[in-house]
């Protein structure tokens, strides 16, 4: 909310998109050049090329290094809080492998979620813990990590099931109270919360119906290869692990933690030291080969844990396609993710030093002569921010300042942007690669982004369907309709 709008008057809009321009041309081609390997490490130097173009924009128009360097410190402390929680979330992975958490979820969910209901079984199920929690990132980093494991058990494309887990958690982190987004965007439009989440559903649930029934059909058409291995694999999953229901107990705990408001950073980590002890009292002869210890005593017990929480995990299994399942990558996988983030903050964070941000909502605001140009110019403005400051909340405080006033001159309620913005700029952040939603769930989730893209249907319609009401003027409400 106390984000400062950097203003250039030096700057023109031609030079605010060159770096734009730059930064999508190389990592066009990088992509084309390493394809599903581009995170491995060039788009991240890729960014910082992106980053180094805007710095040379900059230059000319009298932003001094200091400036930039300064924006850019400030962008990456505002991710520290998004850094902590990705560790916890490779921390909480190895813990709940190690424990039979993940292996137990895997095994009683292969038994209930046929392939048939699997899909919109996955987006229902999600749906209702991230309105419990308010969370899409806790929602992907525990039941979503789950039905990946489930899905590809059954044989899905690990895309497809990503689609699906992504697009229940944002529908819920849409409309659940406790979800930060849900109470920024009120906030920058100058609404409150209950009306702004009524007024919402106007275009999330229908969004949500045809995401549904699209999930259904692909459920009924989509052939999967692991129907016949069920019995097998149920069987190789008791041999490896000891399964009961008692471990439920952890993710339970967790989910109630989030549901009383308990910060996702504090509740990830009760959930880690969680799995690690469920670990030692229900899976010891796991936590004694992670150690490579002969009997399992205290010293042997603390390496064990420790190993799974920081380092890659692999427990043995005969089963080719339980082999991946019974990997994690503890916190260690992780520091990609966290080295795409801190790149995409440099180019986010010169972009803004420069007026570049600033500059491209400017531009987008005097398109809108419309009342569909406005709203219109307010999806340009949020998928621009989102794919140049590499960050949601950014993506909803920049339009939402800049576009307020507009939308009051128009005779427009404030709802109006306060759902737009949730249209466009929430569901949209985890499209973009370099983005932190993006790179959060695509690292939490272990699928790539390119390839959970077309799945992720709720997130690309939102704004779509938010410019078709406003196309065709259904239930946009008015200012003077509250006078009297």
């Amino acid at each position: 909310m106390n984000t400062k709008i950097i203003q250039n008057k030096e700057l023109n809009i031609f030079e605010a998109i060159i770096p734009v321009i730059a930064l999508i041309g190389m990592l066009a081609y990088n992509v084309y050049i390493y394809g599903d390997e581009a995170l491995g490490g060039s788009n991240q130097f890729v960014l910082l090329l992106g980053a180094a173009v805007a710095a040379i924009v900059g230059f000319f128009n009298k932003v001094s290094y200091k400036k930039m360097l300064d924006e850019v410190a400030e962008n990456i402390k505002s991710t520290a809080g998004a850094i902590l929680i990705l560790l916890m979330v490779g921390s909480l992975a190895g813990t709940w492998l190690i424990s039979g958490i993940i292996p137990s979820m895997i095994y009683y969910g292969l038994q209930i979620l046929n392939p048939t209901i699997f899909l919109p079984a996955t987006l229902i199920i999600c749906s209702v813990i991230s309105i419990a929690t308010g969370s899409s990132w806790t929602t992907s980093a525990t039941v979503g990590i789950a039905l990946i494991g489930i899905g590809g058990a059954l044989g899905f494309d690990l895309g497809m099931v990503a689609g699906a887990v992504i697009s229940g958690a944002y529908f819920g982190d849409k409309l659940s109270p406790m979800s930060d987004t849900t109470n920024l965007a009120p906030a920058m439009a100058g609404t409150d919360l209950f009306t702004h989440i009524r007024y919402m559903t106007l275009t999330t649930i229908p969004t949500y119906i045809i995401t549904l029934i699209i999930f259904v059909i692909l459920g009924l058409t989509v052939k999967t290869t692991g129907i016949a291995n069920t019995e097998a694999l149920l069987t190789d999953i008791q041999k490896s692990f000891n399964i009961t229901p008692w471990l439920f107990l952890v993710p339970i705990i967790v989910i109630g933690l989030i549901i009383k408001k308990t910060e996702p950073l504090i509740a990830l980590l009760v959930g880690t030291l969680l799995g690690g002890v469920f670990a030692l009292i229900f899976q010891p002869n796991i936590v004694l080969m992670l150690s490579g210890g002969t009997e399992l005593t205290f010293a042997t017990g603390y390496k064990g844990v420790m190993n799974a929480i920081t380092t890659k995990t692999v427990i043995p299994t005969t089963n080719e396609t339980l082999a991946d399942l019974f990997t994690a990558g503890g916190m260690e996988k992780m520091l990609g993710t966290i080295w795409l983030i801190l790149c995409a903050m440099v180019f986010g964070g010169i972009m803004d030093a420069i007026g570049a941000l600033a500059r491209i909502s400017q531009f987008l605001l005097k398109l809108a002569h419309t009342t569909f140009g406005l709203f219109a110019s307010t999806v340009g403005s949020c998928l621009a921010l989102n794919i140049t400051a590499s960050d949601q909340y950014l993506a909803i405080v920049v339009p939402g300042k800049m576009f307020a006033k507009a939308y009051k001159d128009k005779g427009l309620a404030p709802e109006n942007l306060s759902r737009t913005l949730e249209d466009s700029g929430t569901v949209t952040s985890v499209l973009i690669p370099w983005n932190t939603c993006g790179a959060y769930q695509s690292g939490a989730l272990g699928v790539s982004t390119f390839d959970y893209i077309p799945y992720a249907i709720f997130n690309y319609l939102s704004p779509f369907m938010t410019l078709i009401f406003a196309a065709f003027n259904i239930k946009i409400k008015q200012l003077v309709s509250d006078i009297k």
